[in-house]
């Protein structure tokens, strides 16, 4: 069995990818949207961390989180996160997959998929590099055209930021574009 290591960098910025178990779309309902946006502001309360970008897809999400200087511990984050989404999504009635006697007997539920991928960002390139990828994320499982026509995804603030014109990643728009070259990322994020 693989050795999973951290990368556990205080005050460090780190690209995630969140997976629900077997891949299901629990995120097409809104009772799991909301759900998961009060999981995720329950948890920044008590374990602050600022969101860089984010995308929601309806089986899995993207995001970059910038933790405190003097804090590392993203993965009580996440286990807060998706301990209080699946409390609220299994009392909602809500449904979960079977899982194995062995992921019972250490209390896992079939919501979640038991891991998530974490990558540290090195630099400004890479955390540009990064945030596209999860901007341009909804284009690339083919549910929209457009990256600004993607209701759950923080692109939205990053234009109102001045960060990227709203055409960025856009077909429909009046000139000719190129997506961006997500090869490397791809093979990196496993997806």
């Amino acid at each position: 069995m693989p050795e999973f290591t951290r990368a556990f960098v205080p005050g460090g910025t780190f690209f995630f990818t969140v997976v629900t178990c077997a891949r299901r779309p629990l995120f097409r309902a809104p009772l799991a949207r909301r759900l998961l946006r009060m999981a995720i502001q329950e948890a920044r309360s008590r374990r602050p961390f600022e969101t860089f970008a984010a995308v929601l897809l309806p089986d899995h999400l993207h995001c970059i989180w910038t933790l405190p200087s003097c804090d590392a511990d993203f993965s009580t984050r996440w286990r807060q996160i998706k301990g209080t989404f699946t409390r609220g999504w299994l009392a909602a009635g809500g449904d979960e997959i079977a899982v194995s006697a062995g992921k019972r007997r250490k209390a896992a539920r079939g919501v979640w998929h038991q891991r998530f991928w974490e990558h540290v960002i090195r630099n400004e390139d890479d955390l540009r590099q990064h945030a596209e990828y999860i901007f341009y994320n909804p284009v690339k499982h083919g549910y929209e055209p457009c990256v600004h026509t993607w209701k759950w995804s923080t692109f939205h603030q990053a234009v109102a930021r001045g960060w990227y014109d709203r055409a960025w990643g856009c077909s429909c728009a009046d000139r000719p574009w190129l997506p961006p070259d997500f090869s490397a990322l791809d093979e990196t994020v496993g997806e």
